[in-house]
């Protein structure tokens, strides 16, 4: 499970004294506990399409943070930045590509825009950007 991943190198980030690194995991490990909490009120564990979810939230949230510091141009926290969107990013899976999305479309039987939409968040959340997704089924 990727979270249990993320436990593992905040640990080795401890070790190796990675302040940069042990900040992004910190704040991962500290989003999915939430999540967790959440989660089990209702019942369910989390899962890694959970983390998933987590992690495209934060690399969004990291990257509005960026764009901030590049309007004070403060460099030393633009590549802190950078450095654990790279390190978040190389937990997330492959995204799919358009033709792929294409593909996938014209193999389902009902095109329309909410089963669509509705298969690909069942079958494929987290590996797929539902944006992309969208704009590919409009311009079929």
């Amino acid at each position: 499970m990727i979270y249990d991943e993320l436990k593992k190198a905040n640990v080795e980030a401890i070790k190796e004294k990675d302040a940069v690194k042990r900040s992004i995991y910190s704040v991962l490990i500290n989003k999915c506990m939430l999540e967790n909490i959440k989660k089990r009120e209702q019942g369910v564990e989390l899962c890694d399409i959970d983390v998933i979810q987590i992690m495209q939230k934060t690399i969004k949230e990291l990257t509005e943070e960026m764009e901030n510091y590049k309007k004070v141009n403060n460099a030393a926290e633009i590549e802190n930045i950078s450095k654990q969107i790279a390190i978040v990013n190389s937990y997330l899976p492959k995204m799919m590509e358009r033709d792929e999305i294409k593909t996938i479309i014209l193999s389902l039987d009902d095109k329309s825009i909410p089963n669509v939409m509705k298969y690909f968040k069942t079958n494929y959340a987290g590996k797929c950007d539902m944006r992309l997704v969208q704009e590919v089924l409009k311009s079929l």
